[in-house]
């Protein structure tokens, strides 16, 4: 049993602030804990904008705090994304998101990522593994 509060990796390894500065995560739950998946807590900025393609991973986020505008780059639709609404990238989607406050959300990645991830040019977060 993993038993972890945001305060015990607040500063950590698996604190991570963007290079772009537009969001940091606190990922409680990597692939080193073999479960399958990974688990965060990321907060994106307010007046930002991150534009994401995760082409190697499934994303699914549910919004606890804040508001932010959803864009889906594939078809042009978009969506007003607040506390209590999920969206689930099941298809690889190219993505923005602009939060029109600082935006917490609650994050599933599968496959589970290691914390070192960060957004290459394309938006996209290789895929790494465990050794």
């Amino acid at each position: 049993m993993i038993v972890r509060s945001l305060s015990d990796i607040e500063g950590t390894d698996r604190d991570v602030e963007s290079a772009s500065g537009t969001w940091r995560s606190k990922r409680l739950v990597l692939a080193k804990e073999g479960v399958g998946f990974s688990f965060h807590e990321t907060v994106l900025y307010a007046g930002t904008e991150t534009k994401m393609w995760y082409a190697n991973h499934i994303e699914a986020v549910f919004c606890v705090e804040g508001e932010a505008e959803l864009t889906n780059e594939e078809t042009g639709e978009k969506h007003l994304i607040k506390p209590g609404t999920m969206y689930l990238l099941d298809g690889h989607e190219r993505h923005t998101v602009r939060p029109k406050t600082d935006f917490r959300v609650l994050c599933v990645f599968n496959p589970p990522v290691t914390g070192r991830e960060d957004h290459d040019e394309n938006g996209v977060y290789p895929l790494l593994t465990e050794a």
